[in-house]
């Protein structure tokens, strides 16, 4: 026995055990499981209230990020719809409309603003040298060319922004920094730029579209951009216990804008997110709300993706505080809570030890009484237990108790000696009537049966042959008239000759079936390894049809007690079934061996294996019915019948066994001296 299992049935046999574990369970088990609910609670609490203030961290963010890119697309908007570059554009000015849209360009502190024709081919530029390029391809260009002004985050590759302004692309370029917990890269530079990208039609005079406005901020290096995000989350005296609030905006898993911060001065551009982080959020497109790992310390973060105008993941937005002095002060309050409760629980486990003594005296006492009678000293009592409570009543009455069942148990025992006298007598008698009603259930069903057969043979027997001799009279007086005229339906009146006989057949088989005492032959000692051999030469026309390997082991050397022709008719039976089983060839295994009965009587065992398909379990049951087939287009199910009848009428038996694909095997048991039984 385990010791869990040991301790288990120790309380259970144990009321002291019971007492002294009611008195220690504040200390034991309150203690513990209260402080461990307590953690849980507080812990759960604890991260729902950080989720809960990162979260709305998050949308506030979010929010103000939105609202810089509309900001953006609203500047672009309403200098397309102003009128001074309207008045530009329709003098056709190069140099004008570079200088107008220059001046646009600083004023809404754009990195670069062009001027696109109705096909979305660049015309004019912020510079005075316009680059020669069709921006078609960018949705948002599409979009303003269908009439919609818009703005949105788009990524442009370091070639691109060299297209517009070499110095986009030192701006835009960042040294990727090695990062704790970041997915492995084999670059070591991000150069791609990360713009507010805005586009707005410019109409004439009859509100057809003739151009496009378009105008980009790079987002790389921006850091007033999240300085701003910083200050509206984070507000000074909105994060208590000394957290630092941060706030980024990442390419990829790469910071390009942020306040984190490596060293006291330094800020963390070019460091990466973790792996668990860039996995949740830019490849499973959810967002984070939950404490990550933040360059060298954990933060109580929240993420969410950005989306380009193709509608791709291609960056993060992140706000999060330092999780280190909220966990401190959750866990300093943690364990102030467990202390006050294990000083509780001990002084209530000293006050319930000690009237936990007084109560188990009384039970201690009552416990020693039962072991003495389980002894066999049934004279045991518990006796004066010094206490007038209801333990002290309840050892009183069970002194009292104890005596009452000492009279009952002398008085039970002698009559349990009666009752089992009697029970055992009627036992007896049951059992020797059970066998007598089963032995008889067994002889009418059985006589029931050969009675409605034997009259249904009669009867068949009646109607059927007396029919047939008129036939085959008949036949017989046709085939003598007609002489050789008869000659070009011989072929007909030979087949009608065969089935004539073939009904005979029938009929006689059910006739030895229905009344096998009229049928039976005399009894003589038979070799049965001969009469198996002469059996096999008669069915040799049915195996040449069939690739039938036989095998012989014939090793009986007694005689059975039977008629020779009776049993070759058996056997062939057998063999001709065994021949079917197996229509592709097989094997036909047979066997003959010596046995004795269960009473010692001498005999011979023949066996007839195939390796068919076998007999199914639904098959096995019915197999020895009469008119019971499983060809359905040949045969009468009287073949097995009719053989069991006949060797059961001299005492032997017919078995089979079977399993479904593994082949069937039928066994006939025959004694040296009949006993012959008729059904």
């Amino acid at each position: 026995m385990n010791p869990l299992r040991r301790i288990r049935a120790y309380f259970r046999a144990s009321v002291s055990a019971k007492l002294l574990f009611l008195a220690l369970a504040p200390l034991l088990v309150g203690f513990p499981l209260v402080t461990g609910l307590v953690w849980y609670w507080s812990n759960t609490s604890y991260q729902q209230l950080l989720t809960y203030k990162v979260s709305s961290d998050l949308v506030t963010a979010h929010e103000y990020f939105d609202r810089v890119v509309r900001g953006v697309g609203g500047s672009v908007e309403a200098l397309a719809d102003g009128h001074q570059l309207r008045a530009v554009l329709a003098e056709g000015n190069h140099l004008q409309i570079a200088e107008e849209i220059g001046r646009s360009r600083r004023r809404q502190k754009l990195d670069f603003m062009y001027v696109l024709d109705a096909g979305g081919d660049v015309r004019y530029a912020s510079a005075a040298h316009p680059v020669r390029r069709s921006n078609a391809g960018w949705p948002v260009v599409q979009a303003a060319l269908k009439g919609k002004a818009g703005s949105v985050v788009d990524i442009y590759s370091a070639d691109a922004l060299d297209e517009i302004d070499t110095s986009l692309r030192e701006r835009a370029a960042i040294n990727i920094v090695p990062t704790a917990q970041a997915a492995p890269v084999d670059r070591a530079t991000e150069g791609r730029g990360m713009i507010i990208h805005a586009a707005a039609p410019i109409f004439d005079a009859q509100g057809k579209v003739v151009g496009v406005l378009e105008g980009g901020m790079l987002l790389n290096g921006n850091l007033g951009f999240v300085d701003t995000i910083n200050s509206i989350v984070y507000r000074d005296g909105s994060l208590p216990l000394g957290s630092k609030g941060t706030a980024t905006l990442f390419l990829g898993d790469t910071r390009i804008a942020t306040n984190v911060r490596l060293f006291e001065d330094e800020r963390a551009l070019g460091t990466r997110v973790s792996k668990q982080v860039r996995e949740h959020v830019l490849e499973g497109g959810n967002i984070w709300l939950d404490t990550a790992f933040v360059v060298n310390d954990f933060y109580v973060s929240g993420y969410e993706p950005v989306l380009d105008s193709f509608g791709q993941r291609v960056g993060m937005l992140y706000v999060g505080f330092l999780e280190a002095p909220f966990r401190v002060a959750k866990e300093n309050t943690l364990k102030l809570i467990s202390a006050i409760f294990a000083a509780i629980s001990l002084i209530g486990c000293a006050w319930s030890l000690k009237w936990a003594r007084e109560i188990m005296h009384p039970i201690a006492s009552m416990n020693r009484t039962m072991a003495h009678i389980e002894r066999g000293d049934v004279g045991a009592r518990v006796g004066d237990t010094g206490s007038d409570d209801e333990l002290g009543r309840l050892a009183i009455e069970f002194d009292r108790l104890l005596d009452v069942l000492a009279e009952k148990r002398n008085e039970l025992q002698r009559w349990a000696n009666e009752l089992d006298c009697k029970v055992t007598e009627r036992t007896q008698a049951l059992e020797t009537a059970n066998d007598h009603l089963r032995q008889a259930q067994r002889q009418l069903v059985t006589s029931e049966k050969l009675a409605a057969i034997g009259e249904l043979t009669a009867g068949v027997a009646h109607e059927i042959n007396n029919p047939i001799a008129v036939m085959q009279g008949n036949l017989d007086v046709m085939r003598e008239i007609l002489g050789d005229n008869a000659q070009p339906v011989a072929q007909e009146i030979r087949l009608i000759d065969e089935q004539v006989h073939r009904i005979r057949v029938i009929v006689t088989k059910l006739l030895q079936f229905a009344r096998p005492g009229e049928f039976a032959g005399y009894v003589e000692e038979v070799d049965v390894n001969a009469v198996l051999a002469d059996c096999l030469v008669l069915v040799q026309h049915h195996m040449g049809k069939r690739n039938i390997e036989v095998i012989q082991h014939l090793s009986a050397t007694q005689w059975a007690g039977i008629n020779r022709h009776e049993l070759q008719q058996v056997l062939i039976n057998l063999i001709v079934n065994a021949v079917q089983a197996m229509p592709e060839g097989g094997s036909l295994i047979l066997t003959t061996r010596d046995w004795k009965d269960g009473g010692d009587r001498p005999g011979v065992c023949i066996s007839v294996r195939d390796s068919g398909a076998g007999i199914t379990t639904e098959d096995m049951a019915r197999i020895f019915d009469p008119f019971f087939t499983t060809k359905k287009n040949e045969g009468t199910g009287l073949g097995l019948s009719i053989s069991h009848s006949l060797i059961k009428r001299y005492g032997g038996n017919i078995t089979v066994n079977s399993e479904p694909g593994q082949g069937a095997e039928f066994v006939v048991w025959l004694l040296a001296e009949p006993e012959y039984q008729r059904e």
